[in-house]
């Protein structure tokens, strides 16, 4: 069921809905080719896209040679381009149509640009392939450089060159470049300036061939070019239908964000259809206000937004509910295709035991001093510890494991932290610190120290300093560092005790990388074979106990502190923090896009051998609770932390919170301007 606030728009969260057009030509017939176009015109409205993207020179078909020379199929053309525009007088979408059009004596291969019932523009193909079965130099005449023209099609003078990008008024992302087939085989394609002038989509009408392994390198192309020129890439190739005289054709279209692939067509297919998907223009937008390098090739190569002509036009979105066509992972930080799987976390896994290891090399320090709790984050740390000694060609025995019961320390937490130093072949030892507990709360008269069941900050913190200050002094004693444990989600919502606590280490092995992926990471070293036998089953157990800082007893039914009861769950945090960190996007669009990504378990893709029993949903009330306790903690409440962090590796593209790397805040900062906007846009 749709819902009417604007919340639910695309277009309200910074969105527009791009598809890609297949029609079936008839050889030389742009009456038919016209209708078939129209015919594919009305199903992209059915689908409410804003953007239909037809192969090249579709109108006629490609594939006629001599005849395009003939004034017949000329005249027939323009007819054809009529029928469509007058056609798209009642449709939504801005149609890209393909057709070879006259102009003061010559032939051009172009894009026409065409929106209710207006040609916005038309695109001359600048560069003609004119080697191996390729002839356009017989027909056409090149478009390069030609700027500040117009040309009459249909009755309409209007814009021509390729100095033309297109603006929708209403929404101010919504800006496309057009180029033609070969010019994004070329070293400098044109889409390049068209995206220094300010253009988020560039759009491609090819014809294109198929030979064996053409498609991968369309796709490379394709994904090269939406990541390097920051924008999403709209490709349509042609299909059935067209002259098998010398040639065939395969359809393959593509929709690329960023260098990722987020729509294709079926090759090969005679099914004529759309395919659309969701293209977030916002986010390209934020991308490229972070990256200062896209503004400096543009100042270097003269400011092209100061040479090309802003065609705007009136698109009169409608801001209905039309659901999301883009695929969404859960896990941001975890990929969802075994081969992505298995590389980031081969990448990740390293990347931090790199880094310890180049940290004891240069410290020369004899010892790693770690605390082992049996919970996550410090299991994650010693298992990169045991595989830095390992690479340095050191024993195990040089990590001094300590396990040190607090108050709630449970029996199944401690049994597993000796399992697994004992599986590991570390050095482990035991410190009880409740005698040095108590002996504190008593000195500074805390209720606890007289039997008052008071579980305060006050009493959590003094386990937690206790813990850092004996792994500090452990390490000035046995000549070591300490290994700090933390990782990136708790760092984001501040939940570490800052100073003589967890928050503090002499290395942050684990401070890039949040908690989501080191449950992945565990579970990918079990499975890959890194640690097997009483190492990989005890390292089972620790995936499957709640996340707890076990810092206060567990109440009158047993029930022990749970850290996702308290502050909410990870999997959640760690969605809103990567949308926060790496793309700045608005709360209510974070909102909107965990919404979609999270209100069905039952939906959508789930990382490769994620338990089905953690398949977890949540509605929107659920989310816009627990993102608002995110933004407070992470833009009020944390960052004085985040501010005297110690150092540790950046493992993710998704962003870290480091004031040396990808984040630097105030330490006073306000966290109303994000709180407010979220209630503001939520329905």
């Amino acid at each position: 069921m749709s819902q009417s606030h604007p919340f639910y728009s695309i277009h309200r969260q910074g969105m527009i809905r791009a598809g890609l057009c297949t029609p079936a030509v008839v050889v030389g017939d742009p009456a038919a080719n016209a209708q078939a176009a129209i015919a594919l015109a009305r199903q992209g409205d059915e689908q409410g896209a804003d953007l239909l993207v037809y192969p090249e020179l579709n109108v006629t078909s490609y594939a006629i040679d001599d005849l395009h020379l003939q004034d017949t199929i000329c005249e027939a053309t323009e007819a054809g381009i009529a029928a469509i525009v007058a056609a798209s007088a009642e449709l939504k979408p801005v149609l890209l149509v393909g057709a070879a059009l006259r102009r003061n004596g010559r032939l051009y291969n172009c894009a026409v640009a065409i929106a209710r019932g207006r040609i916005l523009g038309v695109v001359p193909k600048s560069y003609l392939p004119n080697y191996r079965e390729y002839y356009e130099k017989r027909w056409f005449a090149r478009g390069a450089g030609l700027a500040g023209l117009e040309i009459v099609v249909a009755g309409q003078r209007v814009p021509f060159g390729t100095d033309l990008i297109f603006a929708a008024e209403e929404l101010p992302d919504f800006v496309f470049h057009v180029e033609i087939c070969e010019d994004y085989w070329s070293p400098l394609p044109p889409s390049t300036e068209g995206a220094l002038a300010g253009a988020l989509v560039l759009c491609n009408l090819s014809a294109s061939n198929i030979v064996v392994g053409k498609a991968r390198e369309r796709a490379m192309l394709c994904a090269a070019q939406s990541a390097r020129a920051v924008a999403a890439y709209v490709y349509s190739a042609s299909g059935p239908g067209e002259s098998t005289t010398d040639l065939a054709w395969d359809g393959q279209g593509m929709i690329h964000e960023l260098g990722e692939l987020i729509a294709t067509t079926e090759r090969f297919e005679l099914t004529t259809e759309v395919v659309c998907a969701d293209i977030d223009l916002e986010r390209l937008r934020l991308e490229r206000m972070r990256m200062g390098t896209f503004n400096d090739c543009a100042a270097d190569n003269g400011d092209p937004e100061t040479r090309f002509r802003r065609v705007t036009f009136q698109h009169r979105p409608d801001h209905a509910d039309r659901g999301l066509l883009r695929k969404l992972r859960r896990f941001p930080f975890v990929p969802n295709t075994p081969s992505r799987l298995e590389e980031d976390c081969y990448e990740a896994f390293n990347i931090q035991v790199e880094g310890l290891r180049k940290r004891l090399e240069a410290t020369g320090a004899r010892h790693i001093v770690i605390g082992v709790s049996g919970g996550l984050d410090s299991t994650h740390a010693l298992i990169v510890a045991a595989k830095a000694m390992d690479r340095l060609g050191r024993p195990r025995t040089d990590i001094l494991g300590f396990t040190m019961p607090g108050f709630a320390t449970s029996e199944g937490t401690r049994a597993n932290a000796w399992a697994l130093m004992d599986a590991l072949g570390v050095t482990g030892a035991e410190i009880d610190i409740r005698p040095a507990a108590r002996t504190m709360l008593e000195g500074i008269g805390h209720p606890f120290a007289s039997g008052e069941p008071v579980y305060d900050v006050t009493f959590e913190n003094v386990q937690a300093g206790l813990r850092t200050d004996y792994l500090f002094r452990l390490a000035n004693q046995r000549h070591g560092f300490v290994l700090g444990t933390g990782d990136l989600s708790e760092l984001a919502l501040g939940w570490c005790t800052y100073g003589v606590g967890d928050h503090m280490s002499h290395y942050g092995v684990n401070a890039g990388v949040p908690k989501t992926l080191i449950q992945y990471l565990i579970r990918w070293t079990v499975q890959t074979g890194q640690f097997a036998g009483a190492a990989a089953r005890v390292l089972t157990s620790i995936l499957d106990t709640e996340i707890s800082p076990e810092l206060v007893p567990a109440d009158a039914d047993g029930k022990m502190q749970s850290t996702q009861e308290r502050i909410g769950p990870y999997e959640l945090h760690d969605f809103f923090l990567h949308y926060t960190i790496r793309y700045g996007l608005r709360p209510s669009k974070i909102a909107f896009l965990a919404w979609h990504a999270w209100k069905d378990a039952a939906t959508g893709q789930w990382p490769i051998g994620f338990p089905e029993d953690a398949r977890h949903h949540y509605d929107l009330a659920t989310i816009a609770k627990w993102l608002e306790e995110f933004l407070f903690r992470f833009f009020q409440t944390s960052q004085f932390k985040r501010s005297a962090l110690p150092n540790g590796p950046k493992v993710s593209a998704g962003g870290a919170v480091s004031p040396r790397g990808d984040w630097r805040a105030p330490s006073d900062g306000v966290a109303r301007p994000w709180i407010d906007e979220l209630k503001a846009n939520l329905p």
